[in-house]
């Protein structure tokens, strides 16, 4: 039980709310989490008091309880900015990237259409999704191709072995042109070997070149841009999302 201890038994669902407000803002989120219970437990109708409680399983670490809180707000109103935010942000954590990006997103989204500003947090928290998502990618795809890599060589290296224990084999082979044939299956095995790494090493050079840097992604869809326009604060974006967006 919380070393700190509040009265709580007579105040309405509105005066637990703000009171756990006030203890989130110290920072005291297990009591937090206490007063939006009972907010909770006397008006179950609210989603921003299952928000406001996700919050503070965000702030502790409690990245399944948040998803749940945040899943409840948003089964009463999908529109509600916070609960796909907060949502994104412990799926995140979860390392689910995919539903992450999608809650992110449709909270930067919905943002933009009830003019709501959250500065950078929402886009911020959206890129590191992203940018987590392709390094989990990439580093997949790494494992894959050093795999592939590994079972090439050593059938090239078996391929070899096979053919000079055949012509080992061979007991009309005189010493000297056996050595001579090992030599040669030797070096085709070398050569095999060092053509298929320097392939390999072509695709590693493509792939460290295939990221997009943040700048030149759009602030809005987050996209490469493909019609950048500057505006007079200095801040560049797609044309077509400033359109949208004055519509």
């Amino acid at each position: 039980m919380s070393k700190y201890m509040y009265s709580t038994a007579n105040l309405s669902d509105k005066e637990l709310k703000e009171q756990g407000n006030r203890l989130f803002t110290l920072r005291k989120y297990e009591d937090a989490v206490s007063c939006y219970t009972k907010a909770i437990i006397k008006n179950p109708t609210m989603p921003t008091y299952f928000t406001n409680r996700a919050l503070c399983h965000l702030k502790m670490k409690r990245w399944e309880p948040s998803c749940l809180d945040c899943r409840r707000a948003l089964d009463m109103d999908a529109n509600l900015v916070k609960g796909h935010f907060f949502l994104g942000q412990a799926l995140l954590e979860m390392d689910n990237y995919d539903e992450a990006i999608k809650h992110l997103q449709r909270a930067n989204d919905l943002a933009r259409e009830q003019k709501l500003n959250f500065g950078d947090d929402i886009a911020c928290q959206l890129r590191a999704a992203r940018k987590k998502r392709w390094t989990v990618q990439e580093e997949k795809r790494l494992a894959q191709e050093i795999e592939l890599q590994s079972y090439l060589n050593r059938l090239i290296r078996e391929d070899t072995e096979r053919r000079i224990e055949q012509e080992k084999l061979n007991k009309s082979r005189e010493p000297a042109h056996l050595q001579e044939i090992v030599w040669e299956l030797e070096q085709q095995c070398d050569n095999n070997t060092s053509e298929l790494n320097a392939i390999f090493a072509k695709m590693d050079d493509r792939r460290r070149k295939r990221e997009v840097p943040d700048f030149l992604c759009g602030k809005i869809s987050f996209e490469i841009l493909r019609e950048p326009v500057i505006t007079p604060s200095g801040i560049t974006y797609e044309r077509k999302d400033i359109e949208e967006h004055l519509q």
